[in-house]
């Protein structure tokens, strides 16, 4: 249990490092995707599992591929 928890951190990690290099805030994110700003916030943070399509709405508002998200 314990090792899915510290997965999700180094996930969130690895979403919000991508979404600092592509130099984006929450907003302007959210903008793209129409997600709520606390929701990428609590998965950039490893306090909620994201779903596929979450996952694919942030990859492409990010230009990224969805397998991007995972190579940490």
């Amino acid at each position: 249990m314990q090792n899915d928890k510290n997965e999700l951190i180094k996930l969130g990690k690895h979403i919000k490092a991508l979404r600092k290099k592509s130099k984006q805030t929450l907003e302007a994110l959210c903008y793209k995707n129409g997600l709520e700003p606390s929701t990428i916030s609590r998965i950039e943070n490893g306090i909620v599992e994201a779903k596929y399509l979450t996952l694919l709405k942030l990859s492409k508002a990010m230009n990224k591929n969805l397998k991007d998200l995972f190579d940490f």
